[in-house]
């Protein structure tokens, strides 16, 4: 244990981590980073296999973003964002404003789990100014997660992250079973004829009362990187719009071109009435969330014809750093065809997990999308319930690759602008860790 180590566990309280029996020395002295790498205080340099809890698409340092981070940094650094403008804000509004034809209104907030209460906000107080107050309930899907604040867990599907703390808040309905898909080869993914009676026979039980939908379009992240079939979100659109439901859509993991579309909704070719972002709207620099809104909430919430308007704050919302970086950020995914990126990494992505699969024997349910690659650990009976995946993603860590399994699931996220060598780097990682845990 080193003396950081020991100063570092006296006060700090880990986030998504048992504090209790946490050794001091699991933890991992950054000193720097850049691109895909992370450097320890030891000389070792870790592959990000996460992107950071998934919100570096670009890579560490990237030199483009520090100077526009440096540049705003020399004007002002934070003014408050009610009753003011800047350069800065308005030509982030104005790209955010144009990236969804029909959602022009950018609202900001903090991080993705604010971006999440203010749309889930915006859908009910847009509810009751249409007269229809009484429609209090949210549906989501099944297995998802959209942050840990209150009401975003409330319509959250993964109870490991509420401890007991939801018991005042009503909960969503929860939407499944769901078409699950390996990629855009399963054809699975391209009809979910099959699931979709049993969904929509419980949208009619709560239709009358049903507020908004909520869903990580295609991809669900803390559930387990499990991908599900366009088909549904396109039935989910088609059931909104005529039973007078919003469609939120939490593209705060799958925006900027993760999925190898700029947007996931637009796999399906839906557009939703609130779409929340976050992670890579900033490329990782710095906290900032949007919730892009359409005209007709912006309508009914902006306090025209004596209607109550809506009325929400957080003190760094619109920060001008962050939306300095952000503008830089999206310039160079326009430059870059960011999508296209991540396109052209999936298979290589997948081909590696299936060539750890066939060497290994542990892996099973390979399943892909763009810059997203997960498999199932096959775990013995006699290792069942050992957090076999944390003990894999410990020795990958002294091997040279930064990971975390969500149960029993591996996953790489790296950033998109990964090279082939590097991939190749986090395969023999990969592999060579499960092998040593599960020889």
């Amino acid at each position: 244990m080193t003396e950081l180590q020991d100063r570092t566990l006296r006060h700090l309280w880990l986030p998504c981590t048992p504090m209790a029996g946490f050794a001091a020395d699991q933890l991992l002295e950054v000193v720097s980073a850049s691109g895909p790498f992370i450097e320890l205080a030891s000389g070792q340099k870790l592959i990000d296999a996460l992107s950071s809890w998934w919100c570096k698409p670009l890579g560490h340092g990237h030199p483009r973003l520090r100077a526009a981070l440096v540049a705003q940094a020399g004007r002002f650094e934070h003014v408050i964002q009610a009753e003011t403008t800047n350069a800065v804000i308005a030509a982030l509004s104005e790209r955010l404003g144009t990236l969804v034809p029909g959602l022009p209104h950018v609202f900001y907030g903090g991080d993705g789990s604010m971006a999440v209460e203010i749309a889930l906000k915006l859908a009910l107080h847009a509810q009751k100014l249409r007269g229809r107050g009484g429609r209090q309930q949210i549906a989501a899907l099944r297995g998802g997660y959209h942050g840990e604040t209150q009401m975003a867990l409330a319509v959250g599907d993964q109870s490991l992250y509420d401890a007991g703390t939801l018991e005042a808040i009503p909960r969503a309905t929860m939407l499944g079973p769901l078409p699950h898909a390996s990629g855009t080869a399963d054809p699975r993914w391209r009809d979910c004829g099959e699931e979709w009676p049993d969904i929509e026979r419980q949208l009619e039980v709560v239709r009358g009362n049903l507020c908004a939908i909520i869903v990580e379009p295609i991809l669900q992240g803390a559930g387990q990187m499990q991908l599900y079939s366009p088909d549904l979100l396109a039935r989910l659109r088609t059931w909104c719009t005529a039973a007078g439901v919003y469609l939120i859509a939490d593209e705060i993991l799958t925006g900027f071109g993760r999925t190898g579309k700029m947007l996931a909704c637009e796999h399906a070719a839906v557009t939703a009435d609130l779409v929340c972002l976050s992670k890579g709207l900033t490329a990782g620099w710095l906290p900032l969330s949007a919730v892009l809104v359409s005209e007709p909430i912006f309508e009914l919430c902006s306090g025209g014809g004596g209607r109550q308007p809506f009325l929400h704050s957080t003190t760094y919302c619109g920060n001008p750093l962050a939306a300095a970086v952000a503008v830089e950020a999206l310039k160079v995914y326009d430059e870059l065809d960011i999508a296209a990126v991540a396109r052209a990494l999936e298979p290589q992505l997948r081909g590696a997990f299936e060539r750890i699969a066939k060497l290994t024997g542990k892996l099973r349910n390979i399943r892909a999308l763009g810059g997203m690659v997960a498999a199932d650990l096959d775990v013995p009976a006699d290792r069942q319930g050992t957090k076999v995946g944390k003990q894999i993603c410990r020795e990958a860590a002294r091997r040279g690759a930064l990971m975390r399994p969500l149960g029993d699931t591996l996953y790489w996220l790296p950033p998109l602008n990964v090279d082939d060598k590097v991939v190749g780097q986090l395969e023999e990682i990969t592999a060579a860790s499960i092998t040593a845990v599960l020889p």
